[in-house]
């Protein structure tokens, strides 16, 4: 019996930069194992709620030392991948519901690809206060996307219905924070688990490493 070639996912909410920089690298591991990545928006907040987790901002602020050695490993990360373009949010945190509304639309519409690079562009490349609707509608626009339809389409139920949904799908199968991956099964969580996850699609072991 021939295998059923694999379907990794990454569960991601555009207010993550961790999320950007996953999205970054996620090309490379496509070209290299053959297979292409099923993108799912899910709600951070509503992952957040349901999990009762909290942005590393706040989960880490008394803690001293270990923010500033997460800034470190985030340089190290964008070095190595060569990440030129990411640019911090000044306006970080942002509130992404309608954005993701949008992104729910869009994965039923058939245009998530077009809407994710527009979307992750605009939040850490060009970045701006994507939690201002004119602001958020007007980014999309000049990226060529269909404004109007998509302020119209963050208001139908199936599309609210859609990302709760997800979020809730998401959380039950384990995730708890943005990016988390799944392949099969198994589930890894952050940007620093991609080998992880590329390995895991290639059927490699830690033996032959």
């Amino acid at each position: 019996m021939t295998a059923m070639p694999v379907t990794p996912e990454f569960h991601f909410d555009f207010g993550s930069p961790n999320a950007y920089l996953a999205h970054r690298v996620i090309p490379g591991i496509e070209q290299r194992t053959g297979t292409q990545f099923r993108y799912v928006p899910v709600l951070l907040g509503g992952v957040f709620k349901a999990t009762g987790n909290r942005s590393p901002g706040e989960a880490f602020a008394g803690i001293r030392n270990k923010l500033d050695y997460e800034r470190r490993e985030t340089d190290r990360f964008i070095a190595r991948h060569r990440l030129t373009a990411f640019t911090r949010n000044p306006f970080f945190p942002v509130n992404t519901l309608a954005l993701m509304r949008g992104a729910a639309a869009a994965a039923i519409d058939g245009t998530l690809d077009a809407y994710v690079e527009a979307a992750f562009h605009h939040m850490w490349e060009e970045p701006k206060k994507m939690d201002d609707p004119a602001v958020m509608l007007a980014a999309l626009k000049a990226s060529g996307l269909d404004a109007d339809r998509i302020a119209a389409r963050i208001q139908d139920a199936d599309v609210k219905q859609r990302l709760i949904a997800e979020t809730e799908a998401s959380v039950a199968r384990g995730c708890f924070g943005s990016p988390t991956f799944f392949v099969g099964d198994e589930m890894w969580f952050g940007k620093d688990r991609l080998r992880d996850v590329e390995e895991a699609i290639t059927g490699a072991s830690p033996a032959s490493r």
